[in-house]
């Protein structure tokens, strides 16, 4: 069990380095030196940057600061009483020269790719690495595994307050009980404000059994594509919007939707 203390974090606490301290990587070096299988428990009251113990880690459990049943809680986990299912609500950088990130950044004119675009006036990623999070939003892992079908919707074209449903199979493929937590996420391209790349817009979360599966459906509303103009006005704009579902912002199955205020 490494990570911060609780005077390391919170108010009049800020650190240059958000890494594992000095001492306690040296300690985590020596034990993974005996060849024995190793978890690591983070007590943390911020994203860490963890790189390297990801690597050397055959398991890591994030628990922040979990309060005076952390202990009955962790245990639980550790010893199988319970299945790994909660998800990060915090984009985790690979280094603190990262910061800030998070998963809803707005969109650029310049994205760039690691593989199609090396040069280097792009927003794809720094000279010296990877503008990728260690951990994305919404990650997270169990003891078992879950495969998700493909993303449907009852329509795609939509008018007015039409009500759009979108609907995933999720299938527990592991050996064991789990309960997975479902997002979906909406994309708007082009609007007269710059939209996040990715907004979440919901979730749910299903226990399935060792082979078992569940459709899991989501109700969208224009509700759900709304947000503030330069002076406050709450409003939604007609167009082309990407609905994405999965079990984290990086890992989404897509489809396109048109929506339109009026009906031709």
């Amino acid at each position: 069990m490494l990570g911060e203390a609780a005077e390391m974090s919170g108010e009049a606490a800020s650190r240059l380095d958000i890494g594992l301290p000095e001492g306690q990587r040296a300690l985590l070096a020596a034990l993974k030196a005996t060849g024995k299988p190793l978890v690591l428990v983070v007590l943390n009251g911020r994203p860490l940057t963890l790189p390297w113990e990801a690597e050397v880690v055959d398991a890591l459990l994030i628990t922040w600061f979990g309060g005076s049943e952390a202990g009955n809680a962790i245990a639980d986990l550790l010893f199988g009483d319970r299945p790994p299912e909660g998800k990060l609500t915090t984009t985790w950088p690979h280094h603190v020269g990262q910061v800030p990130l998070s998963y809803d950044r707005p969109t650029t004119g310049r994205p760039g790719s690691p593989t199609n675009d090396p040069g280097k006036y792009s927003t794809r990623c720094y000279i010296d690495g990877s503008s990728e999070p260690l951990f994305p939003f919404g990650f997270g892992l169990s003891t078992t595994t879950f495969a998700y079908g493909p993303v449907t919707a009852d329509k795609t074209s939509l008018w007015g307050d039409d009500v759009l449903t979108v609907s995933v199979t999720v299938t527990n493929t592991g050996p064991r009980f789990g309960r997975e937590v479902v997002q979906l996420y909406v994309t708007d391209p082009v609007a007269s404000v710059v939209r996040p790349g990715r907004l979440l817009r919901g979730f749910k979360k299903i226990a399935l059994a060792p082979g078992e599966a569940q459709t899991v459906s989501f109700a969208l509303t224009p509700h759900d594509l709304e947000f503030h103009t330069p002076d406050l006005r709450r409003i939604w704009e007609p167009g082309r919007f990407i609905i994405g579902v999965g079990p984290h912002v990086q890992d989404l199955q897509t489809l396109d939707i048109v929506w339109n205020k009026t009906a031709p």
